[in-house]
């Protein structure tokens, strides 16, 4: 079977995968950018890749015009790669490939962790738009307020991202709302983290659950407005929308049928997405093999 290499660029590390050409993870590794992101990115394709000759490097970056991307070119110009693509794109190649919208000919997907991310697939190709910023979900506004954090980072991130979810929280807790967060934490905000918001909300804190229905009703919001300008057949959910999907899914989808007319939501498959942390550097590869173009 022929090796392909995927790289995922993350805010402080670099995960780097080895798949088969049936999209299966023969080696996978993250390494810290403790020395820079770029030789994080050399350090982890020397561990993973292992076949000769060297097959062909993808990368995916959440943000393809940050200052990096030159350096991390630079290192890749001694391997054969592929174009670098947004996360979202690489996300929803893998998705379509071999995960939750399998052969589906158009696909949205729409993942939050860290950073708050889309991406649309038709007929098999992705859209990325005259500037490569189609679907640049982060940035979709949401609330008519303007404020600093989201003229920085997108209304959506700011509010559904980890930091956004952890800061709603924290405003409710100034604000006078007593939350079983604060205490875990001895009223040290700064050490609170979103997975400590989502056990909180499980566990019947009533902040907490109050937090996370705000987040899905946002996260509903955006998603409808997504598969009204994607027309998708399948709509895959990713980060925190996979993996706390006990808490999300349900409210989630919920709100998307609120929003959209009954015709093109009875035509929708909703899925949360398979491939976890690994899809857009599975993605990635998929989209730098030659075969593939």
């Amino acid at each position: 079977m022929n090796e392909m290499l995927g790289v995922e660029i993350l805010d402080n590390a670099v995960l780097a995968v080895a798949i088969d050409d049936e999209g299966k993870v023969r080696a996978r590794v993250v390494v810290e950018a403790a020395s820079g992101l770029a030789a994080a990115v050399d350090a982890a394709l020397t561990t993973v890749a292992t076949a000769e000759p060297t097959p062909s490097v993808g990368v995916a970056t959440f943000n393809v015009e940050a200052s990096v991307v030159a350096e991390i070119a630079a290192v890749l110009s001694g391997r054969p790669h592929g174009p670098m693509a947004r996360s979202a794109i690489a996300a929803a190649i893998a998705e379509t490939w071999v995960g939750a919208a399998r052969a589906a000919g158009g696909v949205a997907p729409f993942g939050v962790a860290d950073h708050t991310a889309a991406g649309i697939i038709r007929d098999g190709r992705a859209m990325s738009g005259a500037h490569g910023r189609a679907a640049s979900i982060a940035w979709l506004a949401l609330n008519p307020v303007e404020r600093e954090d989201y003229r920085k980072m997108g209304c959506l991130e700011a509010e559904v991202a980890a930091a956004g979810i952890v800061r709603r929280l924290v405003w409710r807790i100034k604000a006078g709302d007593r939350s079983r967060v604060s205490d875990k934490v001895d009223n040290d905000f700064a050490r609170i983290t979103a997975e400590d918001v989502l056990i909180a909300a499980r566990d019947g804190d009533g902040v907490s659950i109050s937090v996370m229905r705000d987040t899905a009703k946002y996260l509903g919001m955006a998603a409808a407005n997504l598969v009204l300008l994607a027309d998708p057949e399948v709509l895959v959910l990713g980060g925190i929308m996979a993996d706390a999907a006990d808490l999300l899914l349900e409210p989630v989808r919920t709100e998307i049928g609120r929003r959209l007319p009954r015709a093109m939501m009875d035509a929708l498959t909703i899925a949360t997405a398979t491939l976890g942390g690994d899809a857009a550097a599975i993605g990635a590869a998929r989209h730098a093999a030659p075969a593939l173009q």
